[in-house]
Parts: C-alpha cells; structure tokens; sequence
C-alpha cells in the first residue's frame, strides 16, 4: 500500500502495456462517442483521422484503468481524483496501438482542512508503441497519511 509519505517530487511509475482492438474503438465509440469515425471503419477514411480512431474519452479511460494496475493503484485509499488540472490529447490512437502511461508526481501538499491526508498531484502521460505522447493530463490526487 502506498501513502502520502510515499510519494516525492519526481517519483516516476509506469504502467503495463494495453493494445487497442478495432472492436473496442467501435463498441466504445458506439455506445459514448457515437461519430462516424469512431464507429465506422469505412467512412472514417474519409475522415480528418484517415480511418478509424478511438475516440478521445476512450483513449481517457484506457490511461485511467492502466494507472490503476500500475503501482498507483496500491494507493491505500484507491485512486480519488479531485479533478484534472489540464488534458490534451496530442494525437490519436487508432486499432493496434499499444499503450502505456507513465505517471511522476509534480507536487506534495498536506491537507490544511482534512486531517490525515494529503493531496499528490501527478502528470499521466499516455504513450504508443511509438514512444509518441498520444494524451496527457495533470489531476491532484487524495490520499491518506500514515502518520498524523
């Protein structure tokens, strides 16, 4: 389990490795970003992406369950954003894309107002096969103290 004492400015951790399948992109795309180029591997040649492209929100949530299996989801508390500070994504992720995030810790900030914890705030950066930045966002994180 890891604690706010654990966590140093400049800590790194690093994900596992996810490939994206073209049925994820279109049952994802389907269901919360229904566009054409998401959903439509024809069509979506014809697209801005020239084929078929996870949706940005999709791309999101496969950096959000990579960070979980990696050592940031040991935090004691589990993993409770208190927003994101800022999000791009650089550049699509397309079917057969591997994935990878790699988190370091920005910041370190006891709790003034909530005894026994303390906020982290990390930078997740999602990475291809390529070692291309395909997203990137800042969140501040919960966690608890071991110690008062």
């Amino acid at each position: 389990m890891l604690f706010f004492e654990d966590f140093q400015v400049g800590n790194r951790f690093e994900s596992e490795k996810l490939t994206l399948t073209e049925e994820a992109v279109i049952a994802f795309g389907q269901q919360f970003d229904p566009q054409y180029f998401h959903t439509d591997k024809i069509q979506a040649k014809d697209s801005f992406f020239n084929g078929l492209a996870a949706s940005g929100w999709h791309t999101s949530a496969l950096t959000m369950r990579l960070v979980v299996s990696s050592p940031i989801g040991k935090i004691a508390n589990g993993v409770i954003g208190l927003g994101v500070d800022e999000l791009r994504w650089f550049m699509p992720t397309y079917p057969g894309d591997t994935l990878r995030v790699v988190i370091e810790v920005l910041e370190t900030k006891a709790s003034q107002s909530k005894q026994g914890w303390g906020v982290v705030k990390m930078r997740w950066q999602t990475y291809n096969q390529r070692d291309e930045i395909a997203a990137s966002l800042v969140t501040p994180l919960w966690v608890k103290r071991r110690t008062e």
